[in-house]
C-alpha cells in the first residue's frame, strides 16, 4: 500500500512533502489544515500511507454506516457523534491515556466552510493528554504538504493559538474562499 500511495502522490498527483512527521514521538495530535474540500479526506489518506503514518481520526458518526462505513473504520476513523452534548474531549484524552502509540490527526476548522474562529477540542485534548501538537498544511496552489516540528502548548492559549495561525498563513486550500 505504501508503494502505490507513493506513486499516486507523488508521481501521478506531484505532491511534496515538506518536512517530516515526528517517527520518534508515540503520541500527538496533529491539526490539518485548510479544511476546505471533500479532497482533503483523500489527500490525508495517501499521506498516511505513503508516510506510513499510524495516523487515526475522529468524523462525524453518518460516515461510518453501511454500507461504505467499514472502509472509514479501516482507513483509522472512529465515529463520533457530533448531534449529543457528550464530553468528545474527554474521550479522546482518555484514548490516548489508555494506549501506548496514538496519533489523532483531526482539522482545527470543523468543517469545511469558512468560519471566523477554529474549534478548541484539540487544544484541550493534547493538554489534557499531555501531548504535542504537529501542524500539517495542505496547500493545494503549490501541491504541499508542510509538515511542524512537535510544538508543546504553554499555559497561555491566546499565545499558542497566534503561534498556530502563523504557520498557516498563506496556505491555499482548494476552495481558497473557504479559508
Amino acid at each position: 500500500m505504501k508503494i502505490f500511495a507513493r506513486f499516486i502522490l507523488y508521481t501521478i498527483f506531484r505532491w511534496k512533502i515538506i518536512g517530516s512527521f515526528p517517527k520518534y514521538l508515540k503520541k500527538y495530535v496533529i491539526i490539518v489544515a485548510p479544511h476546505t474540500h471533500w479532497q482533503d479526506f483523500p489527500l490525508g489518506v495517501f499521506i498516511k500511507f505513503a508516510e506510513d503514518l499510524p495516523a487515526n481520526y475522529a468524523g462525524k458518526a453518518s460516515l461510518f454506516k453501511p454500507p461504505f462505513g467499514f472502509i472509514f473504520k479501516w482507513l483509522g476513523g472512529t465515529p463520533i457523534d457530533r448531534s449529543t452534548s457528550s464530553n468528545t474531549v474527554e474521550a479522546i484524552v482518555n484514548i490516548f491515556n489508555a494506549k501506548e502509540n496514538f496519533i489523532l490527526s483531526l482539522s482545527p476548522e470543523g468543517t469545511r466552510r469558512k468560519t471566523t474562529a477554529w474549534k478548541t477540542g484539540f487544544y484541550y485534548i493534547a493538554k489534557g493528554a499531555n501531548v504535542p501538537i504537529v501542524m500539517v498544511s495542505f496547500d493545494f496552489k503549490n501541491k504541499e504538504v508542510k509538515v511542524a516540528k512537535p510544538y508543546y502548548i504553554t499555559d497561555n492559549m491566546e499565545n499558542d493559538f497566534n503561534f498556530f495561525y502563523k504557520f498557516f498563513e498563506g496556505i491555499q486550500g482548494k476552495i481558497p474562499g473557504n479559508f
